[in-house]
Formats: structure tokens, C-alpha cells, sequence
């Protein structure tokens, strides 16, 4: 029985120990190559703006995961190197700028950008604006909750927004909510 235990002790030994290596030189080119690609992605944010890093749009999240992306890929992969990341990352900075220049076109908005979707309208569920953004009862109760909603004569509107955010708006005693603000609102 101790034969067997040897046997398969050693495997998973040289498994465990394959898993957690890191040899010096690995251990200082992973070192470095995070320092320069964390420099770079922090001049980029600075040269581009903050806009880089909002969630406003759906190009803004595609931004989002591929600087996350680039930055794993430069950092851990021995078939990256820091110039490859960092030109990569510039493309995609570039992309994203050029994208909110262009979304001040109705066209290209409309080509790229979900529009928001009224879900409720004061406390009547908008079933067919919620099954299609497939969004449940429980997701508005939980906002509504979040919201420090307590009654449901609270609400004036619930809207889901572009970013995938639900937004509660309440009411405000007889006021009615300015056409400006729901102008874009699917409803």
C-alpha cells in the first residue's frame, strides 16, 4: 500500500512543484514587464483622458476588458513582450478615443449604443421593455431597494441604462420629470 502512495505522491509532488515555480529570472521579468506596462497604462490614461476608464458605453467596457486583457497577456506570456503590449494598448487607447469623437454622431451612436429602456413607469412594471433587456422582477426590487425605495409610490421611473446600471428616479412631490432627461429613453 505504501508502494502505491509513493507512486502517486511523486506525480502530484512534481505537479505542485511545477505549478509554483518561479525561477529568478522569471520572477524579475514579470516584475519589470508589470512596472513598465503599469507605467504605460497610467501615461496612456493621462495623453487619453479619464473618459478611458468610464463605463458610459459599450465601447467603454470592450475598453476595459481588453487594457485588462493586454495587461495579463504583456505581463504573464513569454510571447508578448512589453513593446507588443504597449503598442497594443496605444491602438486600443486610440480606438477608444476615436469612438467617443464619433458617438457626437447620432448614426454612429446609434450604430454602437444600446439605448436606455424605461423598465418602470411610477409603480407599473414595463413587462415587455423588462423581458427585453432580460431584466426580472427581483433585479428592479433589489435596486428599488438599493435606492431606499419604501414605497412604491416613490417611484416616479426605473430605467435601464446604456452601462447595464438600473437608475431609480423618485418623486419629488406633484413634479413631473424634465422631457430633457428622458429624451433617449426607450419606452
Amino acid at each position: 500500500m505504501s508502494q502505491v502512495l509513493q507512486i502517486v505522491e511523486r506525480p502530484l509532488n512534481q505537479a505542485l512543484n511545477e505549478l509554483f515555480a518561479l525561477d529568478q529570472k522569471t520572477f524579475f521579468l514579470i516584475l519589470l514587464s508589470t512596472v513598465c506596462i503599469y507605467v504605460a497604462v497610467i501615461l496612456y490614461t493621462r495623453i487619453f483622458g479619464k473618459r478611458s476608464f468610464s463605463k458610459m458605453s459599450s465601447f467603454d467596457f470592450a475598453m476595459t476588458v481588453a487594457v485588462g486583457s493586454m495587461i495579463a497577456s504583456t505581463v504573464l506570456s513569454d510571447s508578448v513582450s512589453f513593446l507588443e503590449g504597449a503598442v497594443g494598448l496605444l491602438v486600443v487607447y486610440s480606438l477608444q478615443l476615436a469612438a467617443a469623437f464619433l458617438r457626437r454622431f447620432p448614426w454612429f451612436r446609434k450604430l454602437t449604443d444600446n439605448e436606455p429602456t424605461l423598465l418602470m413607469d411610477g409603480q407599473t412594471l414595463l413587462r415587455d421593455n423588462m423581458k427585453a433587456v432580460r431584466v426580472t422582477e427581483g433585479d428592479i426590487r433589489s435596486k428599488l431597494r438599493e435606492a431606499n425605495v419604501i414605497k412604491m409610490t416613490d417611484i416616479k421611473a426605473v430605467i435601464f441604462e446604456t452601462t447595464g446600471d438600473i437608475v431609480v428616479l423618485h418623486k419629488n412631490g406633484a413634479n413631473a420629470i424634465d422631457d430633457w432627461l428622458l429624451k433617449d429613453v426607450q419606452r
